[in-house]
């Protein structure tokens, strides 16, 4: 399929942001080995140039493995959540029908030793993946993102010739790279601080990221948030942020680091009106956008019901007016991209097979403006080279397949060759479902159990003779709010310790931090990430992060969703009803503040003694 380039002639030229590379990427210069390698691939060449074991001495003769069929799970409506479509909250999500004929629901993927495909971009095999190859990536599977992110994921792409893909291994690779690229190091005690450079990002924010940015000296910089996500005006918003900058901390930020869809760990999910004008500030202040979308398929319309306050928009979908379809109607739904608004080429967008395949496969791509992509693929060249060659190929069978040409592989559909696009989009719109469903459960448990209910009689002041004195009363108390996600696998709770009876008797981060213990101990029994982990300032932490937790429900068993989230909203229903100061004392008396949550899940998941709701490291 030819790329959608039709309206190449009326799109800008990128803009030349070279200025923001860093001194060492300005530097570097294509591997001179690599360069070898555009040679290894053409037939009957007789190969003495590059320094490659022999083949047929690899210990593999194939790669097996029984792999799902795209249309295992049950996907949910495709209709999109900005703008909202409340109707949708009383449709039905049940994952399975009594009525339909059971299907098979897997398939056997082959990668041969040696294949007989001589096409470079439809080869699949072990010589070839095992072998040295380009900092691109493994050529079938380049190929295979390169074409879906271009004509499928972003086909309103706004400059000149579109955007250029690299594969990382996984989105932790790829805003390192990114990070190497588009910042210089610096040190307090060697530089001044007029130079000191700065990332911006949400005010709780993927630590991951900013702890691979800490290292290098970078100046990190909070921006407020509400339940959409990063704000783009008020108090703390981005253009407060920018406008009112204090040169005394060093430069402005040339950097933003973001995650738009199912945000970690607030879970919001940037509407299309915010983006156009967030990236306008960045345009305004030359500031490139790192866009960190590992949850971009899963949004969940049937949250709007939920969320009121979420704005309509006049560009509600990847399709927008006199643009181009993505050729799904699931693609379609989805809040597009901050490429589909980038007419700069100011955007560098991680994605990831994390979640769609297996966080352990490491492999994702970079999309963004071909100049930087370049230079990328430069720091590749001289670092990780390219991902996994057996997680490669395994996933290249599965998507494109050998067919029926004999001496090929066999891919992932039931027929031998691979999912392609269709079956790619229909694995990840039945994953989009299970999640949705998953998420219903979770949040109306939650939502059902936030409020403390009192019930009691009070003497009425009016009463006249002969009537009865007294009134019942009902008093409800909410212990802590949460929205419905309209996107990810976390839910963002805070706690209304104002209403705890010990509220003006601990002080707050201490009466948090015992509750977060009290729901680890018996019969609770379940662990959630403290809001403390994702605040990227000490202002932050001390402040406000202690209120927070992170919930995910996506890695807990299905059977397990339900009983485990009663848990947790009974042992928040259980705690404030202390009213002894000593009971807190108590909770807290073998409790190190400096244990981690890594630590306690070692300690209590490694038994399976304590059941964690929380999400892993992206």
């Amino acid at each position: 399929m030819a790329d959608n380039d039709n309206d190449n002639g009326r799109l800008p030229e990128p803009k030349d942001l070279t200025h923001h590379l860093s001194q060492v990427t300005r530097n570097r210069v294509a591997s001179s080995m690599k360069q070898f390698y555009q040679y290894f691939m053409l037939p009957g060449i007789g190969q003495f140039a590059g320094g490659l074991p022999n083949a047929y001495y690899f210990p593999f003769d194939t790669l097996e493995a029984k792999s799902a069929l795209p249309n295992r799970w049950k996907p949910t409506p495709n209709k999109p959540v900005d703008p909202p479509y409340e109707q949708l909250a009383s449709t039905s999500l049940a994952s399975d029908s009594t009525t339909e004929k059971p299907e098979p629901t897997s398939s056997n993927v082959v990668v041969p030793h040696f294949s007989s495909e001589v096409d470079p971009l439809r080869k699949i095999d072990l010589d070839t993946a095992l072998q040295y190859g380009t900092a691109q990536g493994y050529p079938p599977m380049y190929y295979f993102v390169r074409q879906f992110t271009r004509n499928h994921m972003h086909p309103n792409h706004r400059y000149q010739g579109g955007p250029e893909i690299i594969l990382t291994c996984g989105s932790t690779d790829g805003f390192s790279k990114a990070f190497t690229a588009l910042s210089n190091e610096w040190s307090e005690e060697r530089d001044l601080i007029k130079d000191r450079e700065g990332l911006l990002c949400e005010e709780f924010a993927y630590m991951n990221a900013i702890q691979a940015a800490k290292p290098r000296g970078l100046n990190i910089v909070p921006v407020a948030i509400d339940d959409e996500g990063m704000k783009a005006d008020g108090k703390g918003g981005l253009e407060d942020v920018l406008a009112n900058w204090d040169y005394s901390k060093g430069r402005r930020p040339h950097l933003l680091y973001t995650v738009t869809i199912g945000q970690n760990p607030t879970s919001g999910v940037l509407s299309a009106q915010r983006r156009q004008e967030i990236y306008a500030l960045c345009s305004k202040y030359d500031i490139v956008i790192i866009e960190d979308d590992p949850y971009w398929y899963l949004q969940y319309p049937t949250a709007n019901a939920k969320k009121r306050n979420f704005p309509e928009s006049s560009t509600s979908s990847s399709t927008e007016p006199n643009g181009k379809s993505s050729g799904y109607a699931f693609l379609d739904s989805l809040v597009p991209s901050y490429i589909s608004f980038d007419t700069d080429g100011r955007v560098i967008r991680l994605d990831t097979f994390s979640k769609t395949i297996a966080p352990g496969c490491r492999l994702g791509w970079i999309t963004a403006q071909p100049a930087l992509v370049e230079r990328i693929l430069r720091i590749t060249e001289t670092s990780t080279q390219q991902p996994s060659g057996f997680v490669q190929a395994t996933i290249a069978e599965l998507v494109l397949g050998g067919g029926s040409k004999a001496g090929n592989g066999t891919g992932g559909a039931r027929d031998g060759s691979g999912w392609g696009f269709d079956g790619w989009v229909r694995w990840i719109e039945g994953l989009r479902g299970n999640y949705e469903r998953r998420m219903n459960t979770f949040c109306a448990i939650l939502d059902d159990g936030q409020w403390a209910v009192k019930t009691g009689r009070r003497r009425s002041l009016g009463r006249e003779e002969g009537e009865d004195g007294e009134w019942s009363v009902v008093e409800k108390t909410r212990l802590y709010s949460f929205e419905w996600p309209l996107g990810g696998m976390f839910v963002w709770l805070g706690l209304n310790l104002e209403a705890h009876p010990l509220w003006r008797k601990v002080p707050p981060a201490r009466l948090a931090r015992a509750q977060w213990v009290f729901w680890t101990t018996e019969p609770y029994r379940v662990l959630v990430t403290p809001g403390s982990l994702f605040a990227p300032s000490e202002e932050i932490r001390e402040k406000k992060s202690w209120r927070f937790f992170r919930m995910c429900f996506a890695a807990i068993n299905e059977d397990q969703l339900a009983p485990t989230t009663q848990r947790f909203v009974d042992g928040v229903q259980k705690f404030f009803t202390f009213k002894d100061v000593a009971k807190i004392d108590e909770i807290l008396k073998d409790d190190d503040p400096g244990f981690g949550v890594q630590q306690v899940m070692q300690l209590e998941v490694g038994d399976h003694r304590t059941t964690a709701i929380m999400g892993g490291p992206c």
